[in-house]
């Protein structure tokens, strides 16, 4: 798609003196006023917030549980307490002396989101405007980079909510695949009118993830490509620097580790901030994304300027909001940047803004009597507090539905005699099936991803170094040590949802030795595993096209895929039932060992 005038925006913020303080952000006392003549050097101080990581979340909720969102932290989520925050700093800085942006992944995440892509989509004629539309621009964003899930849902609802923004969406190396020039606008530049005269070039340069490849191959294979960041960066850069930008702020949906999770099916970086920062000379500082991670202020040096760049992430579903505060000087006919900081404020502090619940109080109230229908029965309770470390029920529920769809969709088919295994993940710790009525909400809280379905050919031996890989989860406890759960999983951060587990297998995982050499006494039918012998395994797309760089399965021959999420085939699968009863499908695959001795 062409750039147009409105996806190619240049902003225009006017800008006044700041006005009261807010509660822990400090009103610059040089943006309030001009320094009398003859005393010293013009300066002007502003500030640019930013949010990432929204996935979906608006309200202080969880549609999963029906009540309000806390956790261990007592963190709050959403929208509406980003927008109080955002409020108090308008306040304390000026609202001209402020911009504020996002780093990504928004339309994605809560059944809220959800329900306004699938359900009653915004796609249709005469739709409604997306809530996290709605909700943005009440609050007055200025721009927000494109993250790999905005991709999920397909590009038509993409290109649907960048239409209902009053905001452009960032993207410079999201590409047109046939013309490779940008598919959405590469920055934005917004002024700055400061008490000096000149106004201050702030320009924002958008950058995506290149894993969206992988990730969402289904959606954007033949339409868009996604080459690396530092790639992109090194060419934009310096044009906005030639187009008399006097800060350039990166808004990069990356985190800033240098890793990446596809391994090598990319030539490019997932988490390349840090890259990015230490390679393309010209950047103040870069808002990060994508890692869900906390980092108030990290600094980077520029390895041609030696200058630092400020890297800064808030945490996810508008957990914190951060802080760039820039210092500049006037000197010799131009702005330069002088110093810049971070922080970040935790929406936990303050309260929801009414303005924003009221405005979408209708669609919340709709979404959570969608949640909460039932579906239902269950003949037991089951949860996933135990899942990382042991084989449960409710993880094996996944399982039976997976392998029950694909053996249906193989039946008559060329492939319809091979076992078919199945792989899932503990997406998260709190879900759970009662005892009793099931509803929509309890079966789409087993998983939170809008992941398909797909059966790839897999071998004995192929399967055998999945579960190797997957086994690395575990951190290495010797024989006779104590165990402590809390501190057993996740080994070098790998996260829950690239722990697998296999069902039609039989295995232990022995966590006194070391990753690679784990899995003992693999068998299939009650006899050792034949490394030659052939499997389909039911897989999510995430996984076949290579997150978590799992060996083999993006490789496989793929046999069959669908094009529904697996929350649906759940939710349908229990309607069909009726009646869900562990004792049909629960039984104990796997289990942590140590010299042949049960974990658990």
């Amino acid at each position: 798609m062409p750039l147009n005038r409105r996806t190619f925006l240049e902003s225009s913020v006017a800008a006044g003196a700041g006005a009261a303080l807010a509660a822990g952000v400090a009103a610059p006392a040089e943006a309030a006023a001009a320094p009398a003549p003859g005393r010293g050097p013009k300066r002007y101080s502003f500030t640019v917030m930013g949010t990432t990581d929204l996935h979906g979340n608006v309200f202080n909720w969880d549609y999963f549980t029906d009540k309000e969102f806390d956790d261990k932290a007592h963190n709050d989520v959403g929208l509406a307490k980003i927008s109080t925050l955002v409020t108090r700093v308008r306040e304390a800085k000026g609202r001209r002396n402020t911009l504020l942006i996002d780093a990504g992944d928004t339309i994605q995440g809560t059944q809220l989101s959800y329900y306004y892509a699938k359900v009653d989509p915004i796609t249709k004629t005469g739709g409604p405007v997306h809530p996290m539309a709605q909700a943005m621009n009440a609050i007055g964003y200025d721009a927000a980079a494109l993250g790999n899930h905005e991709f999920n849902y397909g590009i038509p609802v993409l290109r649907k909510f960048e239409e209902q923004c009053d905001f452009p969406l960032l993207g410079a190396n999201a590409l047109d695949a046939r013309t490779l020039r940008p598919a959405f606008a590469p920055y934005s530049i917004h002024r700055l009118r400061t008490p000096h005269g000149r106004d201050v070039k702030v320009a924002i340069l958008g950058l995506t993830n290149p894993g969206i490849a992988i990730w969402d191959k289904a959606n954007v294979t033949g339409q868009m490509v996604f080459p690396g960041l530092e790639e992109q960066a090194a060419k934009w850069v310096p044009r906005l620097r030639s187009m008399g930008a006097d800060v350039v702020v990166v808004s990069a949906h990356s985190g800033s580790s240098g890793t990446s999770s596809y391994g090598d099916q990319l030539p490019y970086v997932e988490n390349a901030a840090g890259l990015v920062a230490e390679q393309v000379p010209g950047i103040d500082a870069i808002l990060v994304g994508h890692a869900h991670t906390e980092i108030p202020e990290y600094r980077v040096k520029n390895k041609e300027t030696g200058q630092d760049v400020v890297l800064s992430e808030p945490l996810k579903w508008g957990q914190r909001l951060t802080l760039f505060d820039f210092e500049l000087v006037w000197g010799r006919g131009r702005w330069t940047v002088e110093k810049v900081s971070a922080q970040v404020l935790n929406s936990n502090t303050v309260e929801e803004d009414p303005a924003i619940t009221k405005l979408l109080g209708d669609e919340h109230t709709k979404v959570v009597a969608y949640v909460n229908q039932v579906i239902g029965t269950s003949t037991a309770a089951m949860t996933t507090v135990d899942a990382p470390w042991k084989d449960e029920p409710i993880i094996d529920l996944i399982n039976h539905v997976q392998a029950e769809t694909v053996k249906a969709a193989l039946a008559g088919g060329a492939y319809a005699a091979l076992p078919v295994l199945s792989q899932a993940s503990c997406f998260s710790r709190t879900a759970r099936i009662p005892a009793g009525q099931v509803t929509l909400k309890d079966a789409a809280g087993l998983y939170p991803f809008e992941n398909t379905l797909e059966a790839r050919l897999m071998t004995g031996a192929q399967l055998k170094e999945y579960l190797e890989y997957s086994a690395k989860y575990y951190v290495r406890t010797p024989a006779g040590a104590p165990v402590d759960t809390a501190k057993l999983t996740n080994a070098d951060g790998t996260p829950d949802y690239n722990y697998d587990a296999v069902s039609g297998l039989t295995y232990e995982i022995d966590i006194a030795k070391p990753a690679g050499s784990r899995i003992v006494n693999l068998s299939f039918g009650g006899a050792p595993l034949d490394p030659a012998a052939r499997f389909v395994l039911a897989v999510n797309n995430y996984r076949a096209s290579g997150g978590g760089a799992f060996p083999h399965v993006a490789k496989a021959e793929q046999l069959w895929a669908n094009s529904d999420e697996i929350r649906n085939t759940i939710i349908q699968w229990v309607k069909a039932e009726g009646t869900v009863d562990p004792g049909r499908f629960a039984s104990v695959g796997w289990k942590l060992t140590r010299d042949g001795v049960p974990v658990f």
